[in-house]
């Protein structure tokens, strides 16, 4: 055996490398053509959120306007202290579980990574373009960290998405304030000690997933501009003996975390969700709304059974949520909603947040969630894929007949995605009611093509 192939993989330092020197114009086309999309789509979530309680609390404990280097937080015409409006923005637009997602990765890369991004851009003076590729770059380490730890670092109770959400969001600040590639390591390193985020909310409640997302695009901005002021982190944070993989999980795999790096871009298998609610729920609620519309109505439904992936029993199948940020992890509740709610809604079923709070209590839904149960279903494993998780919903109506749909794809998966046509009509039906059109027309047109932007101050003109 080459001695050269027996050496450990440099993990950090081969992520920092790639970071450091993306060339947007070798990055493949579809993959550029993606960023805008997850862009926008994150704005849209940041525009129902920014208004939530959860966000409103944070931004009174976060929200004061102090020392140089200040951001502006999302919608709201005003600036902060640089960390702090990523913490918030991250917080609006990540607090809902309506946020882009990947499977394999276990993590929602957007809402930690653009809110630090565009605050760092901020500070930076940086271009549409630059703000693109550095995004991008921390898309790609934050996804490739993520699988190369999950799904044990799930099982073992923590979340990815505030966990290596904190590594992309670092890598791609310190991308924006061009910092050589040792530097950006410094920033992995750093923010590989800021890791964190735990799990039990799935089976408690509480609000905290609601600011997993900021606090991770706060640290990430953080461990950027910390290495940029010359404080250094290991040079193996993410591989050493007692460090980020190893850490978070019994199966690190380093080979994952670097394969292919900059030759395939696995952002392109990131989803986005036309449910506030886990994007391993999304077939389930899909096929639970095929069927009421079909006939199955939630008054004649005795039980429902869902066939689900093994990985959602642990987390996703309570049929009894104590408050609504469990009734968005809850697939039985999230399907009972879809039944009950899909044929009295014109055009595709989209469960809002503002659905799971205002049907918390709802008798009937809760009935019928008690009464439906997951089941671990061999085809949806054999079907499941690092970009897609199918489900199968069988409803056994009062009559002792049975309805049964299948979804392979859900709506929002790669291989079935949400257009870029789809997501600026999301984006203009939430923004529009609050900003009106003219102005919102005028921001989706810089938007849809950020590229062409000498800075990223216009991304910040819908306020008020």
């Amino acid at each position: 055996m080459n001695p050269a192939q027996s050496l450990p993989i440099a993990v950090t330092d081969e992520l920092a490398q790639f970071a450091a020197a993306l060339d947007w114009e070798a990055v493949p086309p579809h993959v550029q053509a993606i960023m805008p999309v997850l862009m926008i789509d994150m704005f849209r979530a940041a525009a129902v959120g920014s208004d939530k309680p959860w966000t409103r609390a944070v931004g009174q404990a976060f929200g004061s306007a102090s020392g140089t280097d200040c951001a502006s937080l999302l919608y709201a015409g005003r600036r902060v202290e640089a960390g702090r409006a990523a913490f918030i923005n991250g917080t609006a637009a990540g607090g809902l579980d309506w946020d882009d997602s990947h499977v394999a990765a276990i993590i929602h890369p957007g809402v930690c990574i653009w809110p630090a991004a565009l605050a760092a851009a901020e500070i930076a003076g940086a271009s549409g373009r630059e703000l693109l590729t550095a995004v991008l770059a921390g898309y790609e380490v934050a996804i490739r960290v993520g699988m190369s730890i999950q799904p044990e670092h799930s099982l073992r109770g923590f979340q990815g998405t505030p966990t290596c959400g904190a590594l992309g969001a670092a890598v791609a600040c310190a991308r924006l304030f061009r910092l050589p590639a040792e530097r950006l390591r410094d920033a992995l390193g750093i923010a590989a000690t800021f890791a964190c985020g735990l799990s039990q909310f799935f089976v408690s409640g509480s609000d905290i997933k609601r600011f997993h997302a900021g606090k991770a695009a706060a640290n990430g901005i953080e461990a950027a501009l910390l290495a940029r002021a010359g404080l250094t982190g290991p040079r193996d944070a993410i591989e050493g003996s007692q460090g980020f993989g190893r850490a978070f999980s019994d199966r690190f795999d380093p080979s994952t975390a670097v394969k292919d790096l900059g030759r395939h871009f696995p952002t392109e298998w990131v989803s986005l969700k036309p449910h506030a609610g886990s994007v391993r729920m999304q077939a389930a609620i899909e096929g639970a709304a095929m069927l009421a519309r079909a006939g199955a109505r939630i008054e004649q439904v005795a039980s429902m059974e869902l066939g689900v992936h093994g990985a959602m029993m642990s987390k996703l199948a309570a049929s009894r949520p104590v408050d609504y940020q469990q009734a968005q992890l809850s697939t039985p509740f999230a399907a009972a909603m879809a039944v009950a709610l899909a044929p009295g809604r014109e055009g595709p079923l989209a469960l809002s947040v503002d659905d799971f709070e205002q049907y918390l209590d709802d008798p009937a839904i809760r009935d019928l969630s008690a009464r439906t149960r997951c089941v671990v279903d061999a085809r949806v494993e054999a079907l499941t894929t690092a970009e897609a998780v199918p489900a199968r919903v069988t409803i056994t109506m009062k009559d002792g007949s049975r309805v049964e749909q299948f979804v392979e794809y859900p709506k929002g998966c790669p291989q079935n995605p949400i257009t870029a046509d789809e997501v600026m009509q999301r984006f203009a039906a939430i923004a529009v009611p609050r900003f009106g059109a003219g102005p919102v027309d005028a921001w989706l047109e810089q938007a849809r093509h950020p590229e062409r932007l000498a800075s990223v101050a216009t991304l910040f003109s819908l306020h008020g």
